[in-house]
């Protein structure tokens, strides 16, 4: 054979060589379904999240040192926040609902579709992007909210967009059932029908009239007053991105207190060689506690490897009440916690309270006159 022929020959990769992101995408799938447990029910789609609080406690984030490692957190949104401040290696995003996962990957989708976080809005609230995107790379959040609301939807973009989403969320390896994409369809349309006007909405109990938009949201500040979230600046939403096209965001369906998700992502940490940073539980213990599944909780962050730096964040919903970490104004407070505080207050699940988990930070003031209450 003569040597140009054969050299050309071995220039030729093999056909039964996967593309690297075809491999990656494999992977990924696989590690949903093995972190994956039956879904559950809860009253929201949640979409967005009602925590006014949320970006309260990167201060003390910033203060205790937290970052890499990897993230443990529930809901929407508010979690690519938490990320883009503490940087993790991993975050694995874990909800009762099997909605909230395909919601993320809708996100996903678009974090791999945008190269800026202008047409990452623009993506999400289906409106048409500027011609001169590369000039908003560096505003302000707030413009590029601007742009958003004063730009009408396109419906006809948006199902172009929105089948385009799909074919990348199919490339995913998640198996989706034609539910499922009914669900994921219905969700984009929200976003794009309700624009940044949209707000958190439960069903089958009474929403509060006060709860924020999106906009209001993506504007929230630290407790100094700092701009912060994961749409603030372009470097913080890149980070959120790279993490989305390694394929190491990873939605997952669970229950925190179930059988199998939590130890799942436990044995997976376990397997490389990772402690958890932050595990982010909105308010789902008050939940727990209600239903009288708190101790397996606790028996779950318990079967997590997490060192002595690692923290809890919750939320707290007071309803007139008021913690020291309280800010004026707002539906809810974030409260930090370490893990090791953790453990050790919860050292006997059935006898401790959740006033006891939320208070722990200092005294607390009592609750106001039920007629000054909002």
């Amino acid at each position: 054979m003569p040597r140009r022929l054969l050299a050309l020959l071995l220039a030729v990769p093999l056909a039964a060589a996967p593309a690297p992101a075809v491999a990656q995408s494999t992977n990924f799938a696989r590690l949903v379904a093995r972190l994956s447990e039956d879904a559950g029910f809860f009253d929201s789609d949640n979409l967005v999240s009602n925590e006014t609080s949320y970006l309260h406690v990167l201060g003390g984030l910033r203060a205790l040192g937290v970052r890499g490692g990897a993230y443990i957190g529930v809901g929407p949104e508010q979690s690519f926040s938490y990320i883009a401040e503490t940087r993790p290696e991993i975050a694995y995003i874990i909800d009762i609902r099997r909605d909230n996962m395909l919601l993320h990957l809708l996100f996903k989708a678009m974090f791999e579709t945008a190269d800026s976080r202008l047409e990452y809005l623009c993506l999400l609230f289906g409106r048409p992007a500027p011609r001169d995107l590369g000039a908003w790379t560096l505003r302000d959040v707030e413009l590029l909210l601007n742009y958003v609301e004063a730009t009408p939807a396109d419906s006809a973009l948006h199902d172009r967009q929105h089948e385009a989403l799909m074919r990348r969320v199919a490339r995913f390896g998640v198996p989706l059932t034609p539910v499922d994409r009914t669900t994921l369809r219905r969700f984009h349309n929200e976003f794009a029908a309700q624009g940044l006007a949209l707000t958190f909405t439960s069903r089958g109990r009474m929403n509060r009239r006060n709860y924020p938009t999106v906009r209001e949201l993506y504007l929230q500040t630290t407790r100094e007053g700092d701009t912060a979230g994961y749409l603030a600046t372009d470097e913080r939403w890149r980070t959120v991105r790279t993490l989305q096209r390694r394929h190491h965001i990873v939605p997952v369906v669970g229950d925190l207190a179930g059988p199998r998700a939590v130890q799942a992502i436990a044995a997976h940490l376990r397997e490389t060689r990772r402690t958890v940073s932050v595990l982010y539980v909105s308010n789902v213990e008050m939940y727990l506690f209600q239903n009288g599944l708190f101790p397996a909780f606790v028996a779950n962050v318990r079967s997590l490897p997490a060192g002595p730096s690692g923290v809890l964040i919750r939320s707290w919903f007071g309803r007139g009440a008021t913690l020291p970490s309280s800010v004026p104004g707002h539906l809810s407070t974030q409260l930090l916690q370490t893990v090791p505080r953790f453990l050790e207050l919860t050292a006997r699940p059935d006898s401790v309270y959740y006033w006891t988990l939320v208070s722990d930070t200092g005294d607390v003031r009592p609750p106001a006159p039920a007629a000054a209450r909002p």
